[in-house]
């Protein structure tokens, strides 16, 4: 296991499968962040998004919560920091990672936390997790995305309600929304993460990469923009490919129709 936190506040565990496991770690706060630990977290995502050996990561907090936010006895040193410090941004480094990061949401994510587990690309929640906004609760400026994110997901109206009342946003409402793609038992949560994880490393890496990519810098676009990139990096992903490539595409393609009856 990789500890890239001094006081392990932050673990990091590569396995040789390509998937990797990053931890926030401060159960007995409900993983309430400090500024080290932000540092710490923007790091690791930094690590593995440059560790060719991973292929996947999966991001969780141990004990009752996933995030409680971040730590408001040390407010001033972490708003009044370089926000704009994109090497110390753990979003940012989530948002730059060009791996698929996987979200394992128990108990609580709530307002730095929910804006964490919005930068990751799928999420699984345990039964009963919520997540909560309360940025306009306690005069904090949302500024890792909330305010723009989740109303693209859920819908306006209702990121309106979430974020105006600081209601929390139940699990299984939030799968009804689509903010999180599945729910199941907080026994079960790593498992299906890991079931998710290894389903992706079944395919093709390199275009994982840049599907991955294509979907999220189309969603900044508007559609017909969007459609256009896709287009562009297509052509670009075929004429950059060999005879060589194209015919172990079709090799592949005709070994997996033989083990398996055509769905048509």
């Amino acid at each position: 296991m990789d500890r890239s936190s001094p006081e392990n506040l932050i673990l990091v565990n590569r396995e040789s499968n390509g998937i990797a496991f990053i931890t926030i770690n401060r159960p007995k706060s409900l993983n309430s962040l400090t500024r080290p630990m932000m540092i710490d977290l923007a790091r690791a995502f930094k690590s593995l998004d440059r560790d060719d050996s991973v292929r996947v990561i999966i991001l969780s907090g141990s004990g009752r919560a996933f995030c409680s936010g971040v730590d408001l006895t040390a407010a001033e040193d972490v708003f009044k920091g370089d926000v704009k410090d994109v090497e110390s941004d753990p979003v940012a480094q989530m948002e730059l990672c060009r791996k698929p990061i996987i979200g394992a949401i128990a108990g609580f994510a709530i307002t730095a936390g929910f804006e964490i587990a919005l930068a990751c690309d799928i999420l699984i929640a345990a039964k009963g997790a919520k997540f909560i906004d309360t940025h306009a609760r306690f005069g904090i400026f949302p500024s890792w995305g909330l305010s723009q994110k989740l109303g693209r997901i859920i819908g306006v109206n209702k990121a309106r309600e979430v974020s105006l009342t600081a209601m929390p946003l139940t699990a299984e409402e939030a799968e009804k929304r689509g903010l999180v793609n599945q729910v199941v038992e907080g026994s079960e949560l790593l498992k299906k993460a890991r079931e998710v994880a290894e389903a992706i490393l079944k395919n093709n890496q390199d275009l994982v990469l840049r599907y991955k990519s294509v979907i999220n810098d189309g969603l900044k676009l508007d559609l017909g923009q969007a459609l256009a990139l896709e287009k562009e990096r297509a052509h670009a992903y075929y004429n950059g490919m060999t005879k060589e490539q194209f015919q172990k595409m079709q090799e592949f393609i005709a070994g997996r129709s033989s083990k398996r009856p055509s769905k048509l």
